[in-house]
């Protein structure tokens, strides 16, 4: 998004706008990540992270699980969720 000149606060701001804000925010959040070496190390996330990471009850968990909507794997019990398809999920929201 280019940098506009003589913008005022009563001025309209479209949904185009604000999906590219997002995807600005997003970058910057990424390469901000990268620069200081917090990429995420954990190939595997339980529940309870996944929760946290969408911001969402245990209920919609198992709503997102019972129609296919969020890919995991179970083992010994645990519910485990890859986090490379999660973080891919989130992407193409």
């Amino acid at each position: 998004m280019e940098q506009r000149k003589n913008l005022t606060r009563d001025q309209l701001v479209t949904v185009g706008d604000l999906a590219d804000i997002k995807e600005q925010l997003l970058q910057e959040i990424k390469s901000i990540l990268k620069g200081h070496g917090l990429q995420q190390t954990k190939k595997w996330l339980k529940s309870m992270e996944v929760r946290k990471m969408l911001n969402i009850s245990a209920g919609k968990l198992q709503y997102l699980r019972d129609r296919g909507e969020i890919p995991f794997t179970k083992l010994g019990g645990i519910t485990y969720y890859d986090v490379d398809k999660i973080t891919h999920m989130m992407d193409h929201e």
